[in-house]
């Protein structure tokens, strides 16, 4: 089954959600990273997280960067969404050595910290991107990411993300939901969301059990009913270009760039999201130096 992401409403139009199956995604990010298990489930469950809300955007060439900065060995983790909920990130230190809770409970918080902040950064397509920031929870992230809406975007929200690394170090599965409250919701509808979250319990059981986004979502909003739009497919997705690069070397300036022809050898170039590296010979560098 490929990646996608599904988003809905509750019968009554006071419930919005959206929900993803990110195996593949997180599976594509451990092994261009090399990430050990606990990295992979701290970047696994932000990249799920941002493909969701960078979906929910809706602004064609949007995209909507996360980036948490908590403190613990891991360091920090940037992932980035384009407005379809294609991801990709990177982790400052991707080989964090392994951390459980109990035995075959992988200790996310640990491995992130909590002493830092969750950043937003969305680029509507407008004059300045917005940026929010909010003081990280538990380390978690999904307790963050919910803290975050509800005080930098006061949007009542809830978010549930799983990544369930297998014995082997790979990816069993990987997913997670979001729903938020639309103003003016009444109290029957928070205490029946709410019962239904609790009954609906940890999202990476229901995973690991094979239910679907759409399952998901049905079983959290229980009562209420869900009506769900068109499922979207996603991936690990990265923008990166020769061209992009070559700018980026142009951006050092014609000191540095002559420091490296200097050397005479082929300088490479490889893309913190993916695992591409571009080559750059001194004849190459020599064609940037005269676009200065």
């Amino acid at each position: 089954m490929n990646d996608y992401l599904v988003r809905g409403m509750t019968m009554d139009g006071f419930v919005k959600m959206v929900a993803i199956r990110s195996t593949e995604i997180v599976s594509r990010a451990a092994e261009i990273h090399g990430t050990t298990p606990n990295a992979t489930a701290a970047l696994g469950r932000c990249l799920t997280a941002a493909s969701m809300m960078g979906n929910m955007q809706k602004v064609e060439n949007g995209s909507m960067t996360l980036q948490i900065r908590g403190g613990g060995p891991i360091g920090t983790i940037t992932v980035v969404s384009d407005a379809e909920g294609n991801v990709r990130g990177c982790v400052t230190e991707p080989k964090v050595p392994l951390v459980e809770k109990f035995p075959g409970k992988l200790d996310v918080g640990a491995t992130v910290g909590v002493s830092g902040t969750l950043t937003v950064i969305r680029d509507l397509q407008m004059k300045e991107p917005y940026i929010g920031s909010t003081q990280l929870v538990s380390g978690e992230i999904g307790d963050d990411v919910t803290a975050y809406f509800v005080q930098s975007e006061q949007t009542p929200t809830a978010c549930a993300l799983g990544v369930l690394v297998d014995r082997d170090q790979s990816v069993k599965v990987a997913g997670g939901y979001l729903v938020q409250l639309l103003p003016g919701a009444p109290d029957e509808v928070i205490d029946a969301l709410e019962a239904g979250i609790q009954k609906a319990g940890a999202v990476t059981k229901m995973l690991e059990a094979g239910m679907t986004p759409e399952e998901i979502l049905t079983e959290v909003c229980g009562e209420l009913g869900v009506l769900f739009f068109e499922n979207e497919p996603v991936c690990y997705k990265c923008y990166c270009s020769r061209k992009r690069v070559e700018a980026a070397l142009i951006s050092l300036g014609r000191k540095e760039l002559e420091e490296i022809r200097a050397e005479g050898k082929t300088f490479p170039v490889e893309c913190q999201f993916c695992d591409t590296v571009y080559e750059f010979t001194p004849e190459d560098i020599d064609e940037l130096l005269k676009n200065i």
